[in-house]
């Protein structure tokens, strides 16, 4: 097992992004959506563990940096205990693009397509995560077929899912498009994400979100509580999402 502090050391390293515009933060908010969770994820926690030769362990106080938007990919990181913010921009003005929970594996796509980190992670809480840097990612490929399966399979399925929810929006009305954002995004009934993240998604302007967002709410579909937005009757909001 390597040590946390070895382990961690590169956390210390961060790039820090002073501005960002709206194409950055779409393509942040759209790459995190291909973060692998629940049924998608290519491994389950037991199994990672049963990799604890091969996988750096270490807890982290609240506000760590995990990793840095801009810096390259040199492994991959699973949430064991947790949540972990993803956003871009500087401190003073990030955006949050999504939030990794237990179970959570992040930065493999990045690291087998070669692409810099989209975003910056950093512990919104007392967090465990594990690390399995490049090289043992690499051996773990390529020794056990069987996994190496699960995960391209995993990619794949993330990858196409992306794909399937960008085209389900093409040409639809806002209202259509936002509800099925909201029910894409909604985590125990609440979706965590900034207006600006919704609305970069959607390729709108903040304005057209807000004001669909205030129908919702007077239409007792939603409520909105600062950059959280809790839905009220899912059942209607699909019914929306599904009418065209």
């Amino acid at each position: 097992m390597i040590h946390s502090h070895r382990a961690f050391s590169h956390l210390v390293h961060a790039m820090g992004e002073e501005s960002f515009d709206d194409d950055q933060l779409r393509h942040a908010a759209w790459i995190a959506r291909c973060a692998g969770r629940g049924p998608t994820a290519p491994l389950n926690l037991g199994e990672f563990t049963e990799l604890a030769d091969r996988v750096e362990i270490g807890p982290l106080a609240a506000g760590t940096l995990v990793f840095s938007a801009g810096a390259p990919a040199d492994g991959v990181w699973m949430v064991k205990q947790g949540r972990v913010e993803l956003s871009v921009g500087s401190e003073r003005g990030r955006t949050v693009v999504d939030v990794l929970r237990p179970g959570d594996v992040d930065g493999d796509i990045a690291l087998l397509l070669g692409m810099p980190l989209a975003y910056t992670a950093r512990t919104l809480t007392e967090a465990s995560c594990m690390f399995l840097p490049a090289s043992a990612f690499e051996a773990l490929l390529a020794n056990d077929p069987a996994i190496a399966r699960r995960w391209f399979s995993s990619v794949a399925q993330r990858v196409s899912a992306g794909q399937g929810r960008l085209i389900n929006m093409l040409g639809r009305p806002l209202p259509t498009q936002v509800a099925q954002l909201l029910l894409d995004e909604a985590v125990d009934g609440s979706v965590h994400l900034a207006q600006r993240t919704l609305a970069a998604m959607l390729g709108v302007q903040r304005p057209s979100l807000t004001k669909t967002l205030k129908e919702f709410e007077r239409h007792d579909l939603i409520s909105i509580d600062d950059d959280t937005i809790s839905i009220i009757d899912a059942e209607r909001l699909r019914r929306l999402e599904s009418a065209h």
